[in-house]
């Protein structure tokens, strides 16, 4: 069988790498924002992760016809407001200073598209970040330089330090990607995985 993940992350390509399926990756055939656009405005970060996902494994369905398509999605969150990437470390920096002292959530979705039907999972992370500095901030984003992460920050870099708890099913959700879920879907479906 075959698995295409519809993603440019090195984050997710890595982590689907560990669970020794083969796979390619290609680029979702959508476009994010326009997709956002599509959704009811204030949509919540609970429901925009998945609706996310479905879009982009949806995407490539005509290209790959036959293919098992992983689509995901990353929504950091705090109460309503969805964190985006930052792109610039001022950004980034601002992002940090607005979850410093509070907790958010990141909602991690999967979506695999397969025999057309959809199976999906969605892990909610909560966060509890360290109240921080200014000095603390800049260091950090001058450390990991986590300007292409929802949120901010790489827990699985520097960015451990920033926060008192993290209370997650799967902490590689945290990096984009729940593989304990991913593992039992895959599996269900036939794919060789212990």
């Amino acid at each position: 069988m075959d698995l295409l993940l519809a993603s440019t992350s090195r984050y997710r390509r890595e982590l689907l790498a560990r669970l020794g399926v083969p796979f390619r990756a290609e680029a979702p055939a959508c476009d994010e924002e326009e997709e956002k656009r599509k959704l009811p405005p204030g949509i919540a970060p609970a429901d925009l992760a998945p609706a996310l996902a479905r879009a982009k494994a949806g995407s490539l369905r005509a290209a790959w016809p036959a293919a098992t398509i992983l689509g995901c999605d990353q929504v950091a969150a705090i109460g309503a407001e969805v964190l985006g990437k930052p792109g610039t470390a001022e950004r980034a920096a601002a992002q940090l200073a607005r979850l410093a002292g509070r907790e958010h959530v990141l909602v991690t979705a999967v979506a695999l598209l397969h025999a057309g039907r959809i199976h999906e999972h969605v892990d909610v992370t909560r966060l509890s970040m360290r109240p921080l500095t200014a000095a603390q901030i800049e260091r950090y984003v001058t450390a990991d330089a986590p300007l292409d992460c929802a949120g901010s920050y790489r827990l699985e870099a520097r960015g451990i330090t920033l926060f008192e708890r993290i209370d997650s099913a799967d902490h590689t959700a945290i990096v984009g990607l729940p593989l304990i879920a991913l593992t039992s879907l895959l599996a269900s479906l036939g794919f060789p995985v212990p």
